[in-house]
């Protein structure tokens, strides 16, 4: 799948080369995958493997869901019509388990009031790792996120980014907007297009990137920025919501295609049924989809809870 790419979004110049980087890294790969030459997956595997674990998780619905105001943002993924508190929401659910973001959420709105971006933007920085303490990296993520407002309130002369659910703004520019603020990657940019915004994009977690690693659906060089940017154009727009969801659910609840796990797991049967892989391979491709993340991302905790 390829994308037109929009008339370039004045954003003045970065203030860092890590800024730099990632306007640079989105405008590269805006129309064209990094792995332009790499197959996988076809409309066709996307659709097999949603079809799969549609069956396997009967309970998690994948059709898209409206945001709603009476969303937790941490616990939804930034499922909010606030477009800023669907980025805190989804800054608090990196590296940690739902439940925790979800407490560090309440506690965020008990201490300053729901989307009270002045208070929580001009308090001391220790009154807001203190309400921020349940989630875990407190520290960083109070920086972040008073970091984060400012920058709002300095470009734009208020604590308001509504001008992104605008119907007419294009997926990209909406990207690029949301990355040029430190602190904000292209995966948690995603998941506020995705869950705030209803727009078609794949956001990458860890658990989607073992997932891809382990299908066979990014090549081994591919990091996860790289990775979301491949699958991004590579899976349908229509299946982007319900195979987001359902890997991350897959992730985290089959023991069976993680930590070298043994038990049964659909995508294991499918990969030896329809794809011809040998249980000595697919054990070792578990075993590297493994490793690869632990070794990308050592500060989560991939296996013992639901880290994003």
């Amino acid at each position: 799948m390829k994308r037109t790419r929009s008339p370039s979004v004045k954003l003045g110049p970065p203030d860092s080369p890590h800024k730099f980087k990632k306007l640079k890294l989105l405008d590269s790969y805006a129309a064209d995958s990094p792995f332009p030459d790499y197959p996988h997956p076809t409309p066709e595997e996307a659709a097999e493997v949603h079809v799969i674990l549609s069956k396997h998780h009967p309970h998690r619905q994948s059709e898209r869901k409206t945001p709603s105001a009476a969303n937790n943002s941490a616990q939804t993924c930034g499922g909010v019509p606030n477009v800023i508190e669907s980025l805190i929401g989804t800054i608090l659910s990196q590296n940690t388990s739902s439940r925790n973001s979800t407490a560090a959420k309440k506690k965020l709105d008990e201490a300053f009031g729901r989307n009270n971006f002045a208070r929580i933007a001009s308090a001391p920085r220790p009154e807001v790792v203190a309400a921020l303490k349940t989630g875990g990296l407190a520290n960083k993520k109070a920086a972040t996120i008073q970091k984060l407002l400012a920058s709002i309130k300095d470009k734009h002369g208020d604590y308001t980014l509504q001008h992104l659910a605008q119907k007419g703004v294009p997926d990209d520019e909406i990207m690029k907007e949301l990355v040029s603020f430190d602190g904000v990657g292209p995966k948690t940019a995603s998941c506020v297009l995705l869950f705030c915004l209803g727009r078609d994009s794949f956001a990458v977690d860890t658990h989607v990137y073992r997932l891809s690693r382990l299908l066979g659906w990014v090549p081994q060089k591919a990091d996860r920025v790289l990775a979301q940017a491949h699958l991004d154009l590579r899976i349908p727009d229509e299946l982007k919501y319900g195979l987001h969801v359902l890997m991350v659910t897959h992730g985290r609840q089959c023991p069976g295609c993680k930590n070298q796990g043994k038990g049964p797991c659909p995508l294991k049967t499918y990969l030896k049924e329809r794809r011809g892989v040998k249980d000595e391979e697919l054990d070792e491709k578990v075993r590297e989809a493994d490793q690869e993340v632990k070794e990308e991302y050592p500060e989560s905790t991939v296996h013992g809870q639901d880290v994003r």
